[in-house]
């Protein structure tokens, strides 16, 4: 997916000049002098491969949180029971919402602000109460769905392999979910986030080495071409919509990432407010518009705007290079499925053992250890990213509407005294976190049927999805300006809008499905 800029159909021109969209410089001709400027003691970042992936940071915690659920249960499940009939879903589910999170990256970059913040510029902050409200609604059912896989992962290895413990589910996922809040509670994520990038190195060599010791024949592929959804496959099809790379409100959390790296134009926004080449916004005082988050680059000097734009286009790759990872090893994932699995039910607490006979009946049995290990890092990273991210969301929510959430403002960076103020951000986001651990549990308890609750979650994540999708590229078409190497090209704002349509009406299709409805709108589907 490209990112150069082409606005009004030509190269991006810059105070008059032209940028490089190679990511490697970009250069301005300012109309004012070069004293007026405002040069931030800032040095661009390198751009060479090495560098930039040492940069990368937000695309790749995204892709954590999708590389979890979706990949050891959702797609397993639909190679498992249906073979290659869903094979097509994939790259849909991929190309169709490749926008919908890229331009939440492009929005932060390009303005210093979250889509949390512009969402301000709604009428009465309408669009604020929404993902507070359905978040809210939401949050322990989808925590649920994520961490289960998790638990039934410790379920088979543990009870029903090595017989050492006779521990229920929910049993493993009181153990998982308390050790993930106690980690972010307790700021230990570093070594939480190396270790789970370190296991999932090992389960993408591991799916890699596998799918190369019986890989499908190449015809199989033409099932990328033949769209079709048997009737019993709907609640599948739903899944892959909704979880595949993960879940459009995920992009919420991965703009608040954003600004939490503090690179690039979320790192001076304060200092550009301050010397007058951004407005500043009184969320409380003053009605903004979404125009208000525009920032003056003509006021930016070189280096300041080099700074800027290659922070831009570090952030923008480190997305799209960890989405086509993903991608990829979600159609390896699938052709494992359809050649070791098929046919299977792949339902109820054994779901892990069948998934993992891809291992075993491939190459043997001492790899349901390297896919145990790799299955629970991938798993475990989804729930624990989940824990951090809803809770920041919904704390952003509060932040943005009440006034004295806003004076106690600050997770990373909580004020002196913020924990004893119960309305705090900081404590709203642990609060918010740990109603999500004990809702999940209480949830899992009841329904321990991990599939199931996978993909309810899955469809569940959908509801919400077109609304932020429109936001994420609505925000960045009216705050960015049109002249500057920041907007999108033409053809991306074109894709976009058929993107917008076409993933509405899915997710249309998937909402049907979940409520049992489908059969109304298509025939030969009869209700459950």
């Amino acid at each position: 997916m490209s990112d150069e800029p082409e606005a009004n159909g030509g190269a991006p021109k810059m105070d008059g000049g032209t940028a490089e969209a190679d990511g490697g410089t970009a250069t301005a001709t300012a109309t004012a002098s070069a004293t007026d400027l405002l040069d931030s003691n800032v040095t661009p970042p390198k751009t060479d491969p090495i560098s930039q992936f040492k940069h990368f940071g937000p695309g790749i915690l995204l892709m954590m949180t999708g590389v979890g659920t979706s990949h050891i249960i959702t797609i397993p499940t639909a190679g498992g029971r249906f073979g290659w009939a869903l094979l097509w879903a994939i790259p849909v589910a991929y190309a169709f919402k490749w926008y919908g999170f890229r331009m939440a990256y492009r929005f932060t970059y390009a303005t210093g602000k979250s889509i949390m913040d512009a969402m301000n510029t709604t009428k009465r902050k309408w669009a604020l109460w929404y993902v507070l409200i359905v978040f809210g609604a939401q949050m322990t059912i989808g925590q649920a769905g994520r961490l289960i896989a998790a638990a039934a992962v410790l379920f088979f290895g543990l009870n029903s392999i090595t017989g050492l413990l006779s521990v229920p589910l929910w049993g493993y996922a009181v153990a998982i979910g308390g050790l993930s809040v106690a980690v972010i509670l307790t700021g230990r994520y570093r070594a939480v986030e190396l270790t789970v990038k370190s296991i999932l190195v090992v389960v993408v060599l591991a799916f890699v080495a596998v799918y190369f010791v019986s890989p499908p024949e190449a015809s199989a592929y033409i099932n990328f071409f033949v769209i079709d959804v048997p009737p019993e496959a709907w609640l599948v099809f739903a899944a892959s919509i909704g979880l595949l790379p993960t879940g459009i409100d995920v992009s919420l959390q991965a703009s608040e990432w954003g600004l939490a790296k503090k690179k690039g134009l979320p790192r001076l926004r304060d200092e550009i407010e301050a010397e007058g080449a951004a407005n500043e916004i009184d969320k409380f005082e003053d009605d903004p518009s979404i125009e208000d988050f525009t920032v003056d680059y003509d006021q930016l000097s070189d280096r300041t705007r080099e700074y800027c734009y290659r922070w831009f286009r570090i952030g923008v790759r480190d997305f799209d290079y960890s989405n086509v990872l993903s991608l990829l090893l979600a159609i390896m994932i699938m052709s494992l499925a359809v050649v070791w699995m098929f046919p299977s039910d792949v339902e109820g607490q054994q779901a892990i053992g069948e998934i993992a006979q891809i291992f075993t009946e491939s190459v043997g049995p001492w790899m349901m250890a390297v896919f145990l290990l790799g299955a629970f890092g991938i798993a475990f990273s989804t729930q624990f990213n989940y824990f951090d991210g809803r809770p920041r969301v919904i704390s952003a929510a509060c932040r943005n509407l009440f006034r004295g959430v806003d004076s106690w403002s600050g997770v990373e960076s909580a004020p002196d005294g913020a924990g004893r103020v119960w309305y705090s951000e900081y404590n709203i986001y642990r609060g918010s976190m740990i109603v999500s651990f004990i809702g999940a549990v209480v949830i899992i308890a009841g329904v321990p049927e991990p599939v199931f609750v996978v993909l309810v979650a899955s469809a569940l994540a959908a509801v919400i999805a077109p609304v932020i999708f429109f936001f994420n590229f609505w925000f960045c078409l009216r705050a960015i300006p049109e002249d500057s190497e920041f907007y999108p090209s033409r053809w991306e704002i074109y894709f976009t809008w058929l993107s917008l349509g076409v993933f509405t009406f899915l997710v249309g299709l998937s909402l049907l499905a979940m409520f049992d409805l489908i059969h109304i709108f298509v025939p030969g589907v009869e209700p459950n």
